[in-house]
């Protein structure tokens, strides 16, 4: 199902009966964004859209993928991810501080694997962490 069909659908849904709109269709569409979207219980999953930003407080109780998303060069301040932040085929070429990742971080083809080694990632964040490996191929 392609993109433009899955936002109808929720629109109409949202329409017809009360129902939320998902972060994913609302970051998107640019929408505006409340406190209590930007705390997202499991994962999120954006890979391969269009989106060229993420808002600053977000939140994300597992994991986030952010797979080719060729217009991302930037990740915001605050970032946290309770589980694996892929990155692969992004165009992320430095981490914000304070970001924490509770697992892996993902970022084969990305500038920032091209350019900055484990230890210099892990030093870039701080005071945030990322618990487990850092995985380039």
């Amino acid at each position: 199902m392609n993109e433009e069909t899955l936002k109808r659908i929720f629109r109409f849904l949202e329409d017809k009966e009360q129902r939320k709109k998902p972060l994913k269709l609302k970051l998107l569409d640019n929408e505006q964004l409340t406190k209590e979207d930007l705390i997202v219980k499991g994962n999120l999953y954006l890979g391969g859209t269009n989106i060229t930003q993420l808002p600053e407080g977000l939140e994300v109780t597992y994991s986030l993928g952010l797979e080719l998303c060729i217009n991302l060069h930037s990740l915001p301040k605050g970032l946290k991810v309770g589980g694996w932040l892929a990155l692969e085929g992004s165009k992320v070429s430095s981490l914000p501080e304070g970001l924490e990742v509770g697992s892996r971080l993902f970022i084969e083809n990305t500038p920032l694997a091209e350019k900055h080694t484990d230890e210099e990632i892990r030093e870039m964040i701080k005071p945030g962490f990322i618990k487990g490996k850092i995985i380039r191929t």
